[in-house]
């Protein structure tokens, strides 16, 4: 059967609605909010649908007073239960609710068998035997105009899962990363003390900003991505934009704070007299202490190039662990062409020869292949007639001769630095 997607509820979707009140009511569901009342807040309040062609299989509605937002319908038609039609309903409503400010979004359910899975998959807690079910909501209203000055945001649920490969390098931030600031009380028992800082580091493409992105969506933390080459426009100059940016961001309760290609600020201090740039690498280094004495925080410092960072930079106290962040093993790239291979020719595609042909290949390079691949497959398919009888799509020789025309991102040059580096940088 063909997929579905999800859009916002529009007034002809009403019959559909009406559909699938009807179908719980026939399977014994009775919905606790009234018709009535769900069909105004379709037209009111917040409303998504998820559609097969334009036919509704399934509808979340959502009502919003002060920080309390409220489930009050959600259902899946018969025969699409089991596709992630209902966590997908309701990580949709959730994100357009979101500009509310909520700070917990709640559900009643009928006692009476109906499915929460679909709710507890989306974080929601079982709270009592009349299937009353509850989220935090993990940025509270107060904080988002200064996450919106800071032009940050909260990744999406389940990004985390959605990276591809690099088991290797995701069990290890898990670990030392993500276990002590999701379980600090857990961390507490044991003598830990959460890690406050980290630097990643490895060749280009290989998914260092990804990462830092997707651990602050496993936290359910707001992600603030700080551009130096932005703050450098700005009167106060760097330094001073600098320290005013980690000011803002400490006014926030939890946050992942990410800045990319570090060196550029934190590079080797030399020549007399002291450049404009070390100024700001003496402010950067005045600022990490004190980052680090605010709970519920991570900063995430990427770069390319570690050689280039200044020594007192990386040294102990101030960032707990330097991570190396490489090219993807073989199991790794088979998961990540796994993502990109559309599932109608997944079975007519040789993973292994995809695998094997693409040794040496970053992340970024696996993905710039399939992309070209699928595109230079639709572009023939325009102009030679596609053959009825073939399910249409990319093609093994399609893939492989897309890998022969992507330059790998990653010298073997760079590559063997990079070995050098975690034998004498790297602290695990």
């Amino acid at each position: 059967m063909p997929g579905w997607r999800l859009r916002d509820f529009h007034a002809d979707d009403l019959d559909g609605i009406l559909r699938l009140w009807e179908q719980c009511q026939r399977t014994g569901s009775e919905p606790v909010y009234a018709l009535s009342e769900v069909l105004a807040s379709c037209q009111k309040d917040h409303a998504v649908v998820a559609v097969h062609g334009e036919e509704v299989v399934g509808a979340a509605v959502g009502r919003a007073a002060h920080n309390q937002g409220w489930i009050v319908f959600s259902a899946t038609a018969d025969g699409w239960h089991g596709r992630g039609i209902g966590p997908g309903l309701l990580a949709a409503l959730e994100k357009r609710m979101a500009p509310h400010g909520l700070s917990k979004l709640s559900a009643l359910l009928p006692d009476d068998g109906s499915r929460v899975d679909a709710f507890v998959s989306q974080g929601f807690e079982l709270k009592s035997r009349l299937r009353y079910v509850e989220r935090r909501i993990p940025v509270q209203r107060e904080e988002l105009g200064t996450l919106h000055e800071l032009g940050g945001r909260v990744p999406a649920r389940g990004l985390w899962d959605s990276v591809g490969g690099m088991r290797h390098e995701k069990d290890l931030l898990e670990k030392r990363l993500v276990l002590p600031l999701a379980q600090p009380d857990l961390a507490d028992q044991y003598g830990i003390v959460p890690p406050r800082a980290v630097v990643l580091f490895g060749p280009p493409g290989t998914g260092k900003t990804t990462f830092a992105k997707a651990i602050a969506s496993r936290l359910e933390w707001s992600f603030v991505e700080v551009f130096p080459s932005r703050l450098a426009a700005d009167p106060l100059g760097l330094a001073g934009a600098l320290r005013e940016t980690f000011d803002k961001i400490s006014e926030l309760e939890h946050a992942v704070v990410f800045i990319d290609e570090v060196e550029e600020i934190a590079s080797k201090r030399t020549g007399e007299p002291p450049s404009p740039l070390q100024g700001v690498t003496n402010e950067l280094l005045k600022i990490i202490p004190a980052f680090r004495e605010q709970p519920g925080r991570l900063l995430v410092c990427a770069t390319n190039f570690i050689r280039a960072l200044d020594s007192a930079f990386l040294r102990h106290g101030r960032f707990d662990y330097v991570i190396p962040i490489g090219l993807p093993d073989a199991a790794a790239r088979r998961a990540i062409w796994e993502r990109y291979v559309p599932p109608a020719v997944a079975d007519e595609v040789d993973l292994d020869q995809l695998v094997a042909a693409s040794d040496g290949f970053s992340p970024a390079d696996i993905e710039h292949a399939a992309r070209t691949a699928s595109q230079h497959a639709m572009e023939a398919s325009l102009v030679v007639a596609p053959d009825p009888h073939r399910v249409p799509g990319p093609r093994t020789a399609d893939y492989v001769e897309a890998i022969a025309g992507t330059k790998a991102t990653v010298s073997a040059e760079v590559a063997a630095d990079f070995l050098e580096d975690i034998e004498t940088l790297a602290r695990l």
